[in-house]
């Protein structure tokens, strides 16, 4: 069975994609539970953590300047082609850490401490910045910061730090329950890969109500999302690799919040740019399922 197991779970994630895409009609009846979904899921990751192993490494702020100076270098270059390319490629890297960064930092073999701080970091670091930079990037756009900064929050920071204290809590309080959640990691994958169908088929919705003429830019916006998302899980590798953590260095950076961007998108920005962190969801996913499968492949051959 676990050979088995070895051998369908590369595909698993792109089977759920595939889901998500047939069946995106009826994805908004169980699209309520995808934040339960993440919740259990990091809850699951979280327990293999340490509270005594929570340091900052060095090239998290490293992480961090390129998700922040090059959300904006990247504006700024793409701006004279167009504001909506511009902001199309700008909410893909500005986008924060997706929660189920961990997770799959840990199938992969990286560090899940330094990615559950980065991911925590990152999203903090979004909350704050955003208000400020959607101004910026979105002439006219009238952002009271104090609701933006509240209301951002809202939706990313209880989903990290929840599941966070009450997995700290396990471990002071009641060790054997912790340690039977910490023995029982694969249930994570699973319960991602069903967040996934909820998150590919609300992505596919939303592409799907977008009026035909709109063809064109959709698909430059997404041309760029693949181009940004390439690009910062090189660029994530490139710097992990210096400090011995080049797994946990590409999914922080390359792997995103898709559903907070798309939110942010259609909230501060021109509705139009979130098709970007739309399609960034095929993308990341499909370079997940590739590594997932080397893994594998390179478990099988040990």
């Amino acid at each position: 069975m676990n050979n088995i197991r070895q051998l369908i779970k590369p595909w698993i994630l792109p089977f759920a994609m595939i889901i998500g895409v047939l069946f995106h009609d009826y994805i908004g009846k169980v699209a309520f539970l995808s934040p339960y979904l993440i919740f259990v899921m990091l809850l699951i990751t979280y327990c293999r953590i340490s509270p005594d192993r929570f340091k900052i490494p060095r090239y998290i702020w490293m992480l961090l300047a390129v998700q922040i100076a090059g959300s904006l270098a990247v504006f700024m270059a793409i701006k004279p082609f167009g504001l909506d390319l511009a902001q199309g490629a700008f909410i893909c890297i500005f986008c924060p850490t997706a929660t189920a960064a961990p997770v799959v930092t840990g199938m992969l073999g990286g560090s899940i401490t330094a990615i559950a701080v980065y991911s925590l970091i990152s999203n903090i670091a979004v909350a704050l910045l955003a208000p400020i930079l959607f101004s910026f990037i979105s002439p006219g756009t009238d952002i009271r910061f104090i609701d933006s900064v509240l209301a951002i929050s809202a939706k990313v920071l209880p989903l990290i730090l929840a599941p966070l204290a009450i997995a700290i809590l396990l471990e002071i309080f009641t060790p054997r329950v912790h340690d039977a959640i910490a023995r029982r990691q694969s249930l994570s994958f699973y319960i991602w890969a069903c967040a996934l169908i909820i998150v590919v088929g609300n992505a596919v919705s939303f592409i799907m109500d977008e009026p035909y003429e709109k063809i064109p830019e959709m698909l430059l916006i997404a041309f760029l999302s693949l181009i940004t998302c390439c690009g910062q899980f090189f660029i994530g590798r490139k710097i992990g690799a210096r400090y011995g953590e080049k797994i946990s260095g590409a999914q922080g950076l390359g792997q995103k919040n898709t559903v907070l961007a798309i939110w942010m998108a259609l909230t501060f920005l021109n509705p139009i740019a979130s098709v970007g962190p739309a399609a960034y969801v095929a993308w990341q996913n499909t370079i997940n399922s590739l590594q997932l499968f080397h893994k594998a492949k390179q478990s099988s051959k040990s």
